[in-house]
């Protein structure tokens, strides 16, 4: 039998090498997302895996799961705080199961353009990107960067939407999110919560009456075959974060970690390019598809914001007063 104080060293030497990072970590990686297959998220995630691969000469190999293959945002999310999977496109605003600091880019009318929205959201010290960062960190997860989820939409089966007036009685799918739910319902609309990979089958059922989403997704999700009317009210612009375990990146060099950040900022900056360039396009087929697109009167647009506005002090319990002065302050907003 070795002497106590030689086992109790042994055993301290194999903790201290197995907590240190491979030199050169060899790694067959699964990567999921949400978004439909050959959407821009979906192509700019195999970008991101292709980067990788090449970069690390191809150490790290990808795998990419698009369309909920590997579960809805939420299930990624807990997958990835404790290793299960490594990288995801993620939605962070649906996983207020989590935290619920998570959808704080949620709150209502934060930005109108893209000119606000690259200022605001894209701002890597503002407040909505440390306040994302920092949250996915506290459960295991690393944001490498930021993309594009675009300015949502209303869209419905029953009626069209041209004023606040029209939102009353809808009932609508929204995320797991407080802002979201707290401004529809201050519109009067029922507000349902349902997991987005369930969403075109209650959509094509009836079991809800329409949803809130932009025209990408709505477009490459196929969800607009279950409506009839569009409205870009513009209540909500999301972004999205390119997302690693802190499992997965604590067993890497320094070299692949430096190569997997780099892939992302390239996938994330080319991903909100292509999006924007694809606006159109999406637009277009949806209306292709039979769907009545409205657009608001610029007075209609102000009953909207000035609601959407008015809804953040009381939204200050869930995401910080502190936090929310501080957007303010970024935005210009006044203390609705």
């Amino acid at each position: 039998m070795k002497p106590l104080s030689t086992t109790v060293s042994l055993v301290v030497l194999g903790a201290l090498l197995a907590a240190q990072p491979a030199t050169a970590q060899e790694m067959r990686a699964r990567l999921g997302h949400v978004f439909a297959t050959n959407s821009p998220v979906d192509q700019a995630s195999k970008a991101f895996a292709q980067c990788v691969s090449e970069g690390t000469d191809p150490a790290i190999s990808i795998t990419v799961f698009p369309d909920s293959q590997l579960g809805g945002d939420e299930a990624i999310g807990r997958d990835l705080s404790r290793g299960g999977i490594e990288f995801a496109f993620l939605n962070p605003g649906s996983l207020t199961g989590l935290d619920p600091l998570l959808d704080i880019h949620y709150l209502p009318y934060i930005v109108s353009n893209n000119d606000e929205a690259d200022a605001i959201f894209y701002n890597p010290d503002g407040i909505l990107q440390t306040t994302v960062r920092e949250t996915l960190a506290k459960h295991g997860m690393r944001a490498l960067d930021f993309f594009e989820l675009e300015f949502r939409a209303v869209t419905n089966s029953q009626h069209a939407v041209e004023s606040l007036e029209d939102m009353a009685g809808l009932r609508l799918r929204v995320p797991g999110s407080a802002a979201i739910r707290g401004f529809f319902e201050a519109a009067g609309s029922q507000a349902v919560t349902l997991p987005f990979p369930e969403l075109f089958v209650a959509l094509q059922q009836g079991t809800v009456d329409g949803q809130d989403n932009g025209a990408s997704i709505t477009y490459n999700s196929r969800l607009f075959e279950a409506q009839k009317f569009m409205t870009p009210i513009n209540h909500v612009y999301a972004m999205g974060t390119i997302t690693v375990s802190d499992v997965v990146w604590d067993r890497l060099s320094e070299e692949q970690q430096g190569v997997i950040t780099q892939c992302a900022n390239t996938a994330a900056s080319d991903q909100i390019v292509a999006n924007r360039a694809a606006q159109a396009e999406f637009i277009a087929g949806i209306e292709d598809g039979g769907v009545t697109i409205s657009e608001l009167s610029p007075e209609a647009m102000q009953e909207f914001v000035d609601l959407g506005r008015s809804l953040w002090t009381g939204l200050e319990d869930i995401y910080g007063a502190d936090r929310i002065a501080a957007l303010r302050a970024e935005v210009g907003a006044d203390g609705q």
